[in-house]
């Protein structure tokens, strides 16, 4: 189904979206979308919206199953508190990537903004997945409290390392892969690097696949690249400021 959006309101444009699912659509095409907000919030169900132009703020907030794919980039907060479900950006991503989500899948084609992957969690068993194709800005992983983040760096040059700084500030649960490098100075005094293992290189398998599919990649080549791995130091980095 086919939804010109030019004009639109997003309280307008939602009211459509909502309708055409609950009559069963399961495939729908927005055509002329210049940055409505909150396209897709807490929708439900096993829809697939394809996005043509650029969405606005909060892209597929408290999403809830269905999966977006933009065909270009996407503005800030996309997938803010996601519950479940995929967001596919053919293109950058402003801040705040993934802000809170605490299940589904994030998977960014090039670079993001500041504060991506801040106060992701684990809910109920499970977490939310971001992985950004190229790199991001400072404050990488702040607050972070679950779930997992990859960061490939494919728009690096050749050994360049990440530029991000403050990254893991706060972090207390969860876990960033980069691929490439990123020195110690980069990271937050609550992160510390380790080496990944048997269960990390599976879990980067899993969704480096992911992502090389959606975009049309050599997952094998990516890959073959060196990762480092960040957790967190302590499970409460600031539990000492609100004790006696």
């Amino acid at each position: 189904m086919r939804i010109d959006a030019n004009g639109f309101h997003y309280r307008e444009l939602n009211g459509l979206i909502r309708q055409a699912v609950a009559k069963g659509a399961r495939r729908l095409d927005l055509h002329g979308v210049h940055g409505q907000r909150y396209i897709a919030t807490n929708l439900r169900g096993g829809a697939e919206i394809h996005i043509h132009g650029t969405p606005g703020n909060d892209l597929g907030a408290f999403l809830d199953g269905s999966r977006i794919i933009v065909h270009g980039n996407a503005q800030d907060g996309c997938g803010n508190t996601m519950n479940e479900g995929e967001i596919i950006v053919h293109g950058h991503a402003g801040d705040i990537a993934g802000l809170s989500a605490r299940g589904g899948s994030i998977f960014i084609r090039e670079d993001v903004g500041y504060r991506a992957g801040i106060h992701m969690k684990a809910y109920q068993g499970r977490g939310a997945a971001l992985v950004i194709g190229g790199t991001a800005q400072d404050f990488l992983g702040e607050y972070m409290a679950g779930g997992i983040m990859v960061v490939l760096g494919l728009t690096l040059n050749g050994g360049n390392c990440h530029k991000a700084s403050f990254v893991g500030t706060g972090m207390h649960g969860g876990v960033i892969y980069l691929r490439g490098a990123i020195n110690e100075h980069q990271l937050g005094k609550e992160v510390g690097i380790s080496r990944l293992n048997r269960k990390d290189r599976a879990i980067l398998r899993d969704l480096v696949g992911q992502f090389a599919d959606h975009f049309g990649l050599d997952a094998e080549e990516i890959l073959a690249a060196r990762f480092v791995k960040l957790v967190p130091l302590h499970l409460r980095p600031y539990g000492r400021l609100y004790t006696h």
